[in-house]
């Protein structure tokens, strides 16, 4: 981020003022991804989540062995646990959030690649959504991502690096079967975090989801 923001600092004249420009580029950059988790929102929504499922649904039902492989793999000191799950409803989110955190392995971050309005991105944010930079969708593969795309890059590695689980949504629709511009984005992230060795593994579990109807 530095490199990036000197390069483009200097680019500008390099004085003070950009400098510092620059710096307000940086953090307002950063609040377009996340936000301060909300642990009275979060107390609350986990609150209210079964609630719900009870009444959408007769039963949720987890398979316990499976379960237990991930509760092994989550106690591996310094290694990052990275969730993949094909969409299958707007529910999707919360529930992988609930089942995480309410089996203790923490609060993941929930890259949420769909657009949608200014509130309910907030209140995402505080329940631990994280977002692309504004305009990154849309970013050509050989396009040169400047200043936010090197602000995600630290972000990603910050997150790995802290051990919090990172949940990325492949496509954009529900049987799409193609990678969607933003999981392509985000899992470039974890590739790059691996190749500058800012962890020394990650590990990758895939997520199936079924509902007998979805909501």
């Amino acid at each position: 981020v530095q490199d990036v923001g000197s390069s483009q600092a200097r680019g500008s004249g390099g004085d003070e003022g950009s400098q510092q420009g620059w710096k307000e580029e940086i953090c307002r950059i950063l609040r377009e991804i996340q936000a301060p988790l909300s642990p009275l929102l979060l107390r609350l929504c986990h609150w209210m989540l079964p609630k719900l499922l009870s009444r959408l649904f007769l039963s949720v039902q987890l398979p316990r062995g499976q379960l237990e492989m991930v509760l092994r793999a989550a106690r591996k000191p310094d290694v990052p646990l990275v969730f993949l799950c094909t969409p299958q409803s707007q529910l999707d989110g919360p529930l992988l959030s609930f089942l995480l955190l309410s089996q203790g392995i923490g609060v993941p971050r929930v890259a949420v690649g769909a657009w949608i309005s200014p509130r309910l991105r907030s209140l995402l944010q505080c329940l631990g959504g994280i977002f692309l930079p504004s305009g990154m969708a849309q970013t050509r593969r050989d396009q040169d991502e400047g200043l936010p795309g090197a602000v995600l890059d630290a972000y990603v590695q910050e997150v790995l690096q802290s051990r919090q689980p990172l949940v990325i949504f492949l496509e954009d629709l529900p049987g799409s079967l193609r990678l969607s511009d933003p999981a392509r984005l985000w899992l470039l992230r974890v590739l790059r975090a691996l190749r500058d060795r800012a962890v020394p593994d990650v590990l990758l579990i895939p997520v199936g989801i079924a509902y007998d109807v979805a909501p």
